[in-house]
C-alpha cells in the first residue's frame, strides 16, 4: 500500500535542539563544548539525555531549573531560528505532492500552537502530553494512526531514534524513515538495528526522494 501520510518527530528532525543545548550549558556556567560531548557520551552508551544533568551538575532539580529559567526570561522553547533550513521547503514539497502531513512527538500541549505560530503547516499535530502517552509506547502510534485516519501500513513516519522513532513506527506496521543528525541521529547510525529503517536520509530535502523510491519498490512486492 503507498504511503499517503508523512508524520514527522521533532526535535532534530524539523527542530534543530543544538541551541537549546547550548543554553542549558550557558544556565548551567559549563563550557558549551563540554556540555555538547557529554550529552553525546550518554546519548552513545544508551543512557536518557536527562542523564547529562546529574552528569554534569550532580542533583539538579531540572524542572527547578527551567522555571528559574522562565523567571529570568531565558525560555527552554524552540523558536523560528531553530527549525532546520530544510524543514519548511520539505513539508511544501511533500504537501505539493498530494502527502498528508502531519507532527507528532514527546512535547508540551503547546506544541501545535507554537508551529502555527512559525508558519508550519500541517494536517494534524500530536503530542505526548495532550495524548497521555510517550513514545516508544505502542499507544502513541496507535494514536497517530487515528489522527492520520489510515492504515498504518500507509504512514510513513520520520524520525532521529531507533528506539523512539523507527523500532516502534515499523512495530507498528508503519514506514520509517530514520534521519541521521543531532547527537541520536549520529550516535544510533551506529547500532546493527538501523537496517531496521525502511530508508536513511542525511536531511529532508531527500525524503521526497525517499519517499517516490520506497512508493515503486512497494508496488512491485
Amino acid at each position: 500500500m503507498a504511503v499517503k501520510v508523512v508524520v514527522f518527530d521533532v526535535g532534530e528532525t524539523l527542530i534543530n535542539e543544538d541551541r537549546l543545548w547550548g543554553a542549558w550549558a550557558t544556565y548551567l556556567g559549563l563550557d558549551p563544548d563540554v556540555f555538547r560531548s557529554a550529552l553525546f557520551e550518554v546519548i552513545a552508551n544508551g543512557g536518557h539525555h536527562r542523564a547529562v544533568f546529574e552528569r554534569l551538575r550532580p542533583g539538579l532539580d531540572i524542572e527547578e531549573a527551567r522555571r528559574d529559567r522562565a523567571a529570568r526570561g531565558d525560555f527552554d522553547v524552540f523558536n523560528a531560528t531553530d527549525l532546520y533550513p530544510d524543514a519548511l521547503a520539505c513539508l511544501r514539497t511533500l504537501r505539493d505532492l498530494g502527502y498528508v502531513i502531519g507532527i507528532a512527538g514527546n512535547q508540551p500541549a503547546e506544541i501545535e500552537t507554537i508551529f502555527r505560530d512559525l508558519g508550519v503547516e500541517a494536517d494534524f499535530v500530536g503530542s505526548s502530553a495532550k495524548w497521555g502517552v510517550q513514545k516508544p509506547s505502542a499507544a502513541f502510534f496507535t494514536r497517530v494512526r487515528e489522527a492520520a485516519k489510515v492504515p498504518a501500513s500507509s504512514i510513513a513516519y520520520v524520525g532521529d531514534r531507533l528506539d523512539n522513532d523507527v523500532l516502534p513506527a515499523r512495530a507498528a506496521g508503519m514506514v520509517a524513515i530514520f534521519i541521521e543528525r543531532g547527537p541520536w541521529g549520529r550516535a544510533q547510525a551506529r547500532r546493527p538495528e538501523v537496517v531496521q529503517a525502511n530508508a536513511i536520509i542525511a536531511g529532508l530535502a531527500e525524503l521526497p526522494q525517499a519517499l517516490a523510491s520506497l512508493s515503486l519498490t512497494r508496488s512491485d512486492e
